[in-house]
């Protein structure tokens, strides 16, 4: 074993967040502000890391998903801006929410606000919880039509009394900016076709481990959860970067077994918790897409949102590790804009 100890410089950033220079390769980021210097033990073989503090637990890097999130909002307001004095475009979402669920109402008002932080037309169409299919149907037709909006986008889940393959079928394509649309996600399974639209939770979480220098090609990769929304574009995702993938989900024998061998994990089950310390490989990289609300008596809230990866376990094992919230969720946002701008672009030829 060949151990290398370096002492490296840090800086100090809000909220007692504590990141190594850029110029340090891996680009560890740790929750500890209480020292000014960190040893990095780089044990052999080369691809497994551990981060070691003075009087204290070993710790995961935290991929920080907000921060990575802020910077692509930052770039594509310069982009939009560009766009608008160039070509005067300015791109536009439609959202069409159905009925009165609390989490979806907060996700659509979270990526109104953010659309208006860059600089995007935003439009919203609110229906009834009893509203019928060809209700849906002639909104989307009208934004299908409408020159001004560039990316249409269903929140999810619909009534059950409404057929979802109807509804995301009838999303023009080339708005299809959520990335569910059959065609685009037949692009998207094909080797050398390539998809308009990658939906976007899956497209953050592979964003995000390109941010932090993870190599996926030739890892073993599990990915828990088989949803069309995230398990499986994710699993698909990842075969596209050359990883070796699994798909774990409830029918699966040994789930544990099979997820103990993996490079690379990312967790959609929706299960609090479910996967802890003895699922886990010493060194993988753990990306938790989960955010479930468990009984918390110390929030005023009187819950708090954990993943489906024991935080508290997994930091203890793995080399890094996204947080929740503040992982993978602010990046979902920022692909939806992404692909909001790349839609107008398109469309507009706004080269």
């Amino acid at each position: 074993m060949m151990i290398q100890l370096r002492f490296l410089p840090l800086n100090k950033l809000p909220n007692g967040v504590v990141r190594f220079h850029r110029s340090v390769s891996p680009n560890f980021q740790v929750q500890n502000p209480n020292f000014a210097t960190t040893l990095i033990t780089r044990v052999s073989p080369p691809s497994h890391y551990t981060t070691a503090f003075m009087g204290t637990k070993v710790s995961a890097m935290v991929l920080d998903g907000k921060s990575v999130a802020e910077d692509i909002r930052d770039k594509l307001t310069i982009e939009i801006s560009r766009m608008k004095n160039k070509f005067s475009v300015v791109p536009g979402l439609a959202v069409i929410l159905v009925g009165e669920r609390k989490d979806s109402a907060t996700y659509v008002e979270n990526k109104k606000e953010a659309c208006e932080s860059v600089g995007i037309n935003s439009y919203e169409v609110c229906l009834r919880q009893d509203c019928r299919e060809e209700e849906i149907l002639k909104h989307i037709s009208r934004f299908n039509d409408d020159p001004s909006v560039h990316g249409i986008l269903v929140q999810l889940p619909l009534p059950s009394h409404i057929n979802d393959r109807n509804i995301l079928n009838a999303v023009c394509i080339e708005k299809d900016v959520d990335g569910f649309h059959p065609l685009n996600i037949g692009r998207l399974a094909m080797s050398g076709r390539e998809p308009l639209f990658v939906p976007c939770t899956p497209k953050g979480c592979i964003e995000l481990l390109r941010r932090y220098n993870v190599n996926i090609k030739g890892k073993n990769a599990v990915v828990i959860g088989r949803s069309n929304i995230v398990g499986m574009p994710a699993s698909l995702l990842l075969q596209r970067e050359d990883a070796a993938v699994t798909v774990v989900h409830s029918r699966t024998k040994n789930p544990e077994e099979i997820t103990r061998q993996a490079d690379i994990i990312i967790s959609a089950a929706g299960k609090p918790n479910m996967v802890t310390a003895s699922w886990i490989k010493p060194g993988a990289v753990l990306i938790d897409v989960g955010i479930n609300p468990v009984e918390d008596s110390t929030d005023p809230r009187g819950y708090r949102m954990v993943g489906d990866i024991c935080y508290e376990e997994a930091c203890k094992i793995a080399l890094a590790i996204t947080p929740v919230p503040g992982g993978v969720g602010p990046m979902t946002v920022a692909m939806l804009l992404l692909n909001t701008v790349t839609s107008a672009k398109r469309i507009h030829k706004c080269n």
